[in-house]
């Protein structure tokens, strides 16, 4: 049987159709998230305690001095500076010629001949010349040097024409050759020709 496409057929109650998205005209509003919390203050420092007050009785006290004054100001004091000794002055060795009662210091270098000139190049200070008798001319003009140094004396034989004998307490006579040098100590003798004989005396401070 045919049914004709205008007329409408009521079959019961249409059924309800289940929406399974939204409409998209359709505004979902969502709740806005909680803010985070601020984090807490940190605390404050505590104030430091004020000193106490000074006490009445007691007056306040002068400032120290940085240092201790270095001398006594008071009238009468002895001055606590020890006077200078004999070991804090220049200390020098000396020669002595024997028979002689002059000395000679050896803060600078004495030159002994028969007519000593000063060398040609001088180092240092200027030496001494002494001069000796001499009759049999075994000593030469300029023939010996005895010097200063540090803490001990140095003799030089000045390429001289005899020699020179030196002989150190206790020890045996030692002939220098020419142009050499020994270093001696105090009670040495020095023996240059014709009974020129030079003692190293020992030091002692300068007048």
């Amino acid at each position: 049987m045919t049914h004709d496409f205008d007329e409408t057929i009521a079959a019961g109650e249409r059924p309800h159709v289940r929406r399974t998205e939204p409409d998209s005209d359709d505004t979902i509003i969502r709740p806005a998230p909680a803010p985070a919390p601020a984090p807490a203050p940190a605390p404050a420092p505590a104030p430091a305690p004020a000193p106490p007050p000074p006490s009445a009785s007691a007056p306040a006290s002068a400032p120290k001095p940085l240092r201790a004054p270095l001398l006594a100001s008071s009238a009468g004091a002895e001055s606590t500076t020890p006077a200078p000794s004999a070991e804090g002055s220049a200390l020098h060795y000396r020669v002595q010629l024997e028979g002689d009662a002059a000395d000679h210091n050896l803060e600078r270098p004495c030159i002994f001949g028969r007519d000593p000139r000063p060398p040609r190049i001088i180092r240092g200070v200027a030496p001494k010349l002494i001069a000796v008798d001499s009759p049999n001319r075994e000593v030469s003009a300029a023939h010996l040097e005895v010097r200063e140094l540090g803490a001990s004396v140095i003799v030089t034989d000045l390429r001289s024409t005899n020699g020179s004998l030196v002989q150190a307490p206790g020890n045996p006579v030692q002939k220098l050759r020419q142009g050499e040098s020994v270093v001696v100590s105090a009670g040495t003798l020095v023996d240059i020709g014709d009974g020129n004989i030079i003692r190293i005396l020992p030091r002692q401070a300068l007048e």
